[in-house]
């Protein structure tokens, strides 16, 4: 893996990204949606701080436990600027994010437990489809079939 030289306080996107592991695609993505910024050298070029490594790194270890970028984004926004975010901030926001993923492991462990029930049923509104309608959730409110 490539090093900066303590000596260089600002990086290319290219050296973001060989350090980050991140495409610089993605590294554009996360400047486009406000997770990142740069600033422009006169000829046009983006140049990163340091600090960009980190929260590179923050971004993608919370996208790999399934955080949606607007929620990482809100995050990093409660950041004083230029911080970078350390054990403290990560242990404070994946407490916050806890009970989204319990939720979203119960969703998922539910439609793992039911997939195979409704593959070719073709109905999709039927009272017991766990994919669709979990829990009947059509049927008390509306009768019929409505998806």
């Amino acid at each position: 893996m490539p090093q900066i030289p303590e000596k260089i306080h600002e990086l290319t996107v290219g050296q973001l990204s060989a350090r980050s592991g991140a495409a610089v695609s993605a590294l554009h993505f996360y400047e486009a949606k406000g997770l990142i910024s740069s600033r422009r050298t006169s000829g046009n070029q983006r140049r990163y701080t340091r600090d960009a490594l980190r929260r590179v790194a923050f971004i993608r270890a919370a996208q790999r436990v399934g955080i949606p970028l607007a929620s990482i984004r809100e995050a990093l926004a409660r950041l004083p600027e230029e911080r970078t975010p350390n054990r403290e901030d990560w242990a404070r926001l994946s407490e916050a994010w806890r009970a989204e993923l319990d939720e979203r492991i119960t969703r998922l462990g539910r439609l793992r437990d039911h997939l195979t029930d409704c593959i070719g049923c073709g109905c999709l509104s039927m009272e017991t489809c766990a994919l669709s309608n979990p829990d009947d959730v059509f049927g008390e409110r509306l009768t019929g079939s409505r998806l």
